[in-house]
């Protein structure tokens, strides 16, 4: 009588943890997010519709629109590389910024966002965005971040040396 107790006993907390487990996995796995640069989205384009991925990427300001009664606000973004070392080599963030909101040869990708305007929605303004790409190729702004480029003016000096 014991022993059917204690196997029912060790069958139900199995389950349970398998249960909890199952959960745990497939609500990692659909809230993962691959972290990309404008570069590579455009490259793979095709097998990234409709995934969930985080972007980083220089606002070019005369490309802003803004709509206030539908709140849809676009914008285009350039390439930033993504690796911090390159970012140094090149004499920081608000180098980099300013160089690739200048620089027509790198490639941009247009965003759609649905809200109020940010304030810090400016030229040379580094957006990092969570999102998904449509099938036309514009990427559908969930979460806006912008992080200003006098923000980074601090550094200049100390790189410059």
């Amino acid at each position: 009588m014991k022993n059917k107790k204690n196997n029912k006993l060790i069958i139900g907390i199995v389950v349970i943890a398998g249960a909890l487990l199952y959960l745990v996995i497939s609500s990692t796995l659909s809230q993962s997010q691959y972290f990309m640069t404008v570069q590579e989205l455009k490259a793979g384009q095709a097998e990234l519709v409709g995934k969930n991925i985080r972007m980083s990427g220089v606002v070019l300001g005369d490309t802003i629109a803004y709509d206030p009664q539908t709140l849809d606000l676009t914008f285009e973004v350039a390439q930033i590389p993504g690796d911090h070392q390159v970012i140094q080599d090149m004499g920081g963030m608000a180098a980099v910024l300013a160089q690739a909101a200048h620089d027509p040869t790198l490639p941009k990708i247009q965003v759609h966002y649905k809200g109020p305007r940010p304030d810090l929605l400016k030229d040379e303004a580094q957006a990092i965005m969570t999102g998904a790409l449509d099938e036309a190729g514009v990427f559908q702004v969930s979460e806006l971040l912008l992080k200003c480029p006098s923000k980074y003016e601090a550094e200049l000096p100390a790189q410059s040396k």
